[in-house]
């Protein structure tokens, strides 16, 4: 496992180093810092049923998002765009890969707009697709399990909710966090979720925001502030006892993320992380099914 760790923290370095060398931040994507993680050191099955899947999904939703973040139309209104296109997307195919609402949602909460995020997506799932098959990562297990309808719109209302709240208090640019949009989703399909385990979910989330933003700050040097997210993450999860990908995400949000948003994004990441989750609860008290088959836990 050592090993699968450090193949996944290289391959994010090299993603970091590359985008220093051509001076491009479109090119570090924090989501692909979290799929590395959990496919290749975490081996999440749930990631993986369909392994074309991980080139594919994320492509797609990332060039939605980047086509969506192109036109001229209120920050709110692509939001709701695109997560209205993603949802429509697991639906019409009955298959969904969470890390793929990041990947969809990053072009419009970073404004992305060069034509190397699209390439800098591609290539880096295709690598992570072809590891797994290489590597034969993937056990044998279905290649799918049934959608609930009932959770992706729970996810809708949960989305909608931060938004509106956002927008309200006048910040709506902070209504959507990648790295916890996709803990959001993956957390309405637990088998099982507690009070307990949301606020972890809050605390290591917030974390993982101020060690990212605090060394983003400090250091010029984006490849040795690559290192040392990765190696502060590990210590964090291991500290909490958890394995939450979205962790390894947030400090790269850092990079991409509008400059003068950069030093608030801890308070966002609480905020966003507290009604989330805490709507997550209920919808879990009150309207998840009673049995259902789901994806397993984190």
């Amino acid at each position: 496992m050592l090993a699968s760790h450090f193949a996944a923290f290289a391959f994010i370095t090299a993603m970091v180093a590359v985008a220093e060398f051509f001076g491009d931040r479109e090119i570090v994507l924090p989501e692909i810092a979290a799929m590395a993680v959990a496919i290749w050191a975490f081996r999440e099955q749930s990631w993986m049923r369909q392994p074309e899947k991980i080139f594919l999904w994320p492509s797609i939703t990332a060039l939605m998002g980047f086509g969506i973040n192109l036109l001229a139309l209120p920050y709110t209104a692509k939001l709701a765009l695109i997560l209205v296109g993603m949802l429509g997307l697991f639906a019409l195919f009955r298959y969904s890969l969470a890390p793929a609402l990041a990947t969809g949602f990053l072009p419009v909460v970073t404004n992305a707009t060069e034509f190397s995020f699209l390439g800098s997506i591609g290539v880096t799932t295709l690598v992570l697709m072809l590891g797994v098959m290489l590597f034969r990562l993937r056990k044998d297990a279905p290649r799918s399990v049934p959608l609930s309808h009932r959770a992706m719109l729970a996810y809708l209302a949960i989305i909608a909710a931060c938004m509106a709240i956002a927008s309200a208090a006048g910040y709506p640019h902070l209504a959507v966090l990648p790295p916890i949009a996709v803990v959001v989703y993956e957390s309405l399909h637990m088998k099982m979720y507690s009070a307990k385990m949301a606020l972890k979910q809050t605390a290591v989330l917030t974390l993982s925001a101020a060690i990212g933003v605090g060394l983003f700050l400090a250091i010029d040097s984006w490849t040795l502030m690559t290192v040392l997210d990765l190696l502060l993450m590990a210590g964090l999860l291991r500290l909490f006892g958890m394995r939450v990908p979205a962790v390894y995400a947030f400090p790269f949000l850092a990079f991409v993320f509008p400059a003068a948003s950069v030093p608030v994004l801890p308070v966002a990441a609480l905020i966003v992380s507290a009604v989330s989750f805490s709507l997550v609860l209920a919808y879990r008290h009150w309207f998840a099914e009673p049995q259902r088959i789901t994806m397993p836990a984190e």
